[in-house]
């Protein structure tokens, strides 16, 4: 049984149909890439599972355990953390306020909260440094960095991440790509949805192909970096 399954999934925003029937999985220990161009539903999928958006059909399962008509924050409760596209720090707070926002589901165990800060800190070391720092203030970099560790202090099964290199310089790419790879080593499952889809392949396991709704191509990382289709479109082959 997969951790993560997905089956016939039927999204709207008003009368726009943006995702189509969607099917897929991800295991446990795995990272598994969504691609696809903008607008593909790559966004409203992480959307939908988290329960920020509600299918219109189909079934989300946890653990076997349906979840789609489960309200946001317990699924978080339940294991799912989402780092959102676009960062959605809180600007007027602390580096270490923005990280206990994310620990809300341990309630006032302060030794559990702090034990987590700290394995974010190890990851990354940058963000203790800057720990009693705004988080408007930090570098682009720095506020990724910042969304991912909030999402990790609720200690998720399955982490979501959402356009994690967007509007970062190539360096900071690689470091944040880095850590998803190390992220994974620590035992966290992930669902990646990225438009660098070379990057977003090099380290995932599987991916998903999405276009307009509907997911046209899957397989292997692998088998994906290989396909004719997937390097025209997407890895700027000819």
């Amino acid at each position: 049984m997969a951790l993560l399954e997905v089956e016939g999934l039927h999204t709207y925003y008003g009368h726009v149909h943006a995702l189509k029937g969607i099917d897929l999985e991800v295991n446990e220990g795995e990272i598994v890439s969504l691609i696809g161009a903008n607008g593909a539903g790559k966004s409203t999928t992480l959307r939908t599972i988290s329960g920020l958006v509600r299918p219109r059909e189909g079934r989300i399962l946890l653990d076997g355990d349906p979840i789609e008509t489960v309200p946001a924050h317990q699924i978080v409760e339940r294991g799912i953390s989402q780092a959102p596209e676009g960062r959605q720090i809180f600007g007027t707070l602390t580096v270490t306020e923005n990280l206990n926002m994310g620990a809300y589901t341990l309630g006032t165990d302060k030794e559990a909260i702090e034990e987590n800060r700290q394995r974010v800190y190890s990851l990354f070391p940058r963000l203790e440094e800057r720990k009693m720092q705004l988080g408007g203030t930090l570098s682009g970099g720095e506020q990724q960095m910042l969304t991912i560790g909030r999402a990790l202090m609720a200690r998720p099964k399955l982490l979501m991440l959402d356009e994690p290199s967007l509007g970062l310089a190539p360096i900071l790419v690689k470091t944040i790509f880095a850590t998803i790879g190390a992220i994974k080593e620590r035992g966290v499952t992930i669902l990646l949805v990225e438009q660098n889809a070379r990057a977003a392949l090099k380290v995932a396991d599987r991916g998903y192909v999405l276009e307009t709704g509907r997911v046209v191509l899957s397989g292997s990382a692998q088998e994906l970096l290989q396909d004719e289709r997937v390097r025209k479109a997407y890895l700027g082959e000819r």
